[in-house]
């Protein structure tokens, strides 16, 4: 069956077409953000691409710095995923799937310097402490490019509380977070001798690479991301960066 649906696939994917009739650069639609999506958060988005569906929450809290950036809040990145939205998926400690997420996620948001961290400054050895939280509703492909649009969607939302230097008071909402880029991650998979965009689920599962581009509102790359077991040309890499630029500039018009 896996060898069937892999000689399927590769003959569309010559024929510049895939499974479900996309072209090999075109995301599956709708495509949908939608802000402010969990009331009890300081930000929130939802997301969706096809038929999967991110959620991201972000909480605030007043901690200490690192020792090495004592003048910077941070951020602390996680992802949840629950086996409501894909069986593949179990209930426990999070495994290397969510743990690569959240990283990559993580990396593209803090190499971009999306947020200006030095704002999170409240006074000496007093930072905001920013916790993203990433949640599947349904995954159907392409976890990467939801999550990193969520996320970015929902940075955008958020509002720093109020804190009158004692207790933070999250009924009212202060100024909005101090984002000052909106990095986007555009994943292409490589199958046979065709890159794409997109991935659905069939295709994720017999991909030989995968590479996640993140970039900067000015196209600048902040962030790769290697993935598979296939190595990658110079020439597909020179190829995969170049589509992801265009992409993911269609993508960030959508926040």
């Amino acid at each position: 069956m896996y060898r069937e649906l892999r000689t399927h696939i590769i003959s569309l994917l010559n024929a510049d077409t895939r499974l479900d009739g996309r072209k090999l650069t075109e995301y599956r639609k709708p495509i949908q953000v939608e802000y402010n999506v969990v009331k009890t958060a300081e930000g929130s988005a939802r997301v969706k691409i096809g038929e999967t569906e991110v959620i991201v929450g972000v909480k605030m809290e007043v901690g200490e710095p690192y020792p090495d950036m004592p003048d910077e809040g941070t951020i602390i990145v996680g992802a949840e995923l629950l086996p409501l939205s894909n069986p593949e998926f179990e209930l426990g400690p999070p495994g290397t799937q969510a743990i690569e997420l959240a990283r990559v996620v993580d990396r593209g948001i803090r190499e971009s310097e999306a947020i200006d961290m030095e704002k999170l400054l409240i006074e000496e050895n007093k930072v905001w402490i920013v916790y993203i939280d990433i949640h599947i509703l349904n995954h159907s492909g392409n976890l990467i490019d939801t999550a990193a649009l969520a996320a970015i969607a929902a940075l955008l939302d958020a509002r720093l509380p109020e804190y009158d230097g004692q207790k933070v008071n999250y009924e009212k909402k202060g100024k909005s977070l101090p984002v000052r880029f909106r990095p986007v991650a555009v994943t292409m998979s490589r199958i046979g001798e065709r890159t794409f965009i997109d991935s659905t689920l069939e295709e994720e599962g017999i991909a030989g690479a995968r590479l996640t581009v993140t970039l900067k509102d000015d196209g600048n790359i902040c962030a790769l991301q290697k993935g598979g077991t296939e190595p990658l040309s110079v020439e597909s890499l020179e190829r995969a960066i170049e589509t992801a630029s265009r992409k993911a500039a269609e993508l960030r018009k959508l926040l």
